[in-house]
């Protein structure tokens, strides 16, 4: 069953910060919606201000996440109200733990995305192999007439003429 929940967090304080962590809540028996063993990925679409924030203020938003070559750490939006209220981002965190920090300013920053589960990825993931097999059906496809315009053109520089079938 495909499944995808909204995200959403909001950030106020210096150094405030908020972990996704979902195999980590599915440890708590308490939680009524566990999907234990679900493969899980973390969408960010938007970072914007609350409107209670200090105008002039520069507040950064940072993300600690899983890379190739390990844990990182870099900024993913600059905001300041009266300037940048909001940014457009499309962020995709397939590997928890993910942290939100805003490390300088005081916000409200909201961060918003969405949440996949399971059945919703391979979902994905077949699109994507089912994409590039029709891809490699359509080059074959427009190969073909070409190889065939080729070999006409090269039979009549020859002077050979085919039998049409």
């Amino acid at each position: 069953m495909a499944e995808e929940y909204l995200y959403g967090i909001t950030l106020e304080g210096p150094n405030a910060s908020e972990v996704w962590d979902p195999e980590h809540k599915n440890d708590d028996s308490d939680s009524a919606a566990q999907h234990i063993g679900a493969d899980q990925k973390l969408i960010i679409k938007m970072a914007l201000l609350g409107p209670e924030a200090k105008p002039g203020e520069l507040n950064v938003l940072q993300v600690e996440a899983m890379g190739l070559k390990g844990p990182i750490k870099t900024p993913i939006a600059l905001l300041e109200m009266g300037k940048t209220a909001q940014i457009i981002l499309d962020l995709s965190f397939p590997d928890p733990p993910v942290t939100f920090t805003l490390v300088k300013g005081s916000g409200p920053v909201h961060i918003v995305g969405h949440n996949l589960l399971g059945a919703h990825i391979e979902e994905f993931d077949d699109i994507d192999d089912e994409m590039e097999e029709e891809n490699i059906d359509d080059e074959d496809d427009e190969k073909a007439p070409q190889k065939k315009r080729k070999l006409l053109a090269e039979d009549k520089k020859n002077g050979i003429k085919r039998m049409k079938m």
